[in-house]
């Protein structure tokens, strides 16, 4: 049984969960979002909580059963809450602005680097080292500040690079006399 998945997921006040066939809808003060359920799990939606439940025993439907309800929670509370993702960028001369619908970031390369925002993510840099990557979709802030990241890493000699707020970098040490 999925310690995950026999949890029903509670719909805030505000929101609106509306199901149609194989795809569960979520009006919320943020916006709209759509989740397509597969053939295995089923949904119900009652008493202002969403349950999801396997169709079969089949160990394919069991490992959905879980996955579909912490994504149908996820939905939930993109849509009430949003979702928010802090990036800081490490390292002499770096930099970032947001200008228009892009995001111009300086990471030391010979160019700047210019990334395009999606529609659906707001980014806003409050400190020229910091990025906050904001939207209801959080596959899509994750997807977005994972991009960002890649452009630069942070190193483990001096940590320059973009990284999590938060995010431990392992650090070595240089070469020795």
């Amino acid at each position: 049984m999925s310690r995950v998945g026999k949890y029903p997921v509670e719909v805030p006040a505000g929101v609106t969960v509306a199901l149609a066939g194989n795809v569960l809808t979520a009006k919320g003060k943020l916006g709209e979002l759509h989740l397509s359920l597969t053939d295995q799990v089923e949904a119900k939606i009652e008493d202002g909580k969403i349950s999801i439940t396997p169709r079969t025993k089949a160990a394919q439907a069991r490992m959905m059963w879980g996955t579909t309800r912490a994504n149908v929670a996820n939905l939930v509370k993109g849509v009430s809450q949003g979702y928010t993702k802090t990036l800081e960028i490490t390292g002499t001369g770096y930099r970032a602005s947001v200008q228009g619908k892009n995001l111009v970031v300086n990471l030391g390369f010979s160019h700047d680097v210019v990334y395009l925002i999606p529609e659906g993510i707001k980014v806003t840099c409050e400190k020229p080292t910091l990025i906050k990557v904001e939207g209801t979709d959080k596959r899509q802030v994750g997807q977005v500040c994972a991009e960002l990241r890649a452009y630069r890493p942070p190193e483990p000699y001096k940590g320059k690079g973009v990284k999590f707020e938060g995010e431990a970098i392992r650090r070595k040490e240089g070469k020795k006399k």
